[in-house]
């Protein structure tokens, strides 16, 4: 019913969304965070590129705030070992080897 459904005026939507790309096994890994706002990517992580891009004003912004945090900066650039690296051998056998 209408009435119980307000207009979406005022909703805000928040996505972070952690991937990890295996390529030739565990040869080569990387690491990728993106961050949504409303179905829009305003800024994101690779490890490739060892930085965050901004995408929209508001991500530029804060991708100039966390590049700039150097401690930050490195527990980033860590992620792609402590998180992907790590986690592999136990999704292996539900993803890759498959």
């Amino acid at each position: 019913a209408p009435e119980l459904c307000p207009a979406l005026t005022g909703v805000f939507q928040f996505l972070g969304e952690a991937e990890c790309h295996f390529i030739n096994g565990t040869d080569r890994v990387r690491y990728v965070k993106r961050l949504i706002d409303n179905r829009v990517e305003t800024a994101r992580f690779d490890s490739d590129v060892g930085h965050y891009v901004g995408f929209t004003p508001f991500g530029e912004k804060q991708a100039r705030h966390w590049n700039s945090d150097t401690e930050w900066m490195k527990y980033m650039r860590a992620t792609v070992d402590r998180f992907c690296r790590h986690n592999s051998p136990i999704v292996a056998p539900f993803t890759a080897e498959r």
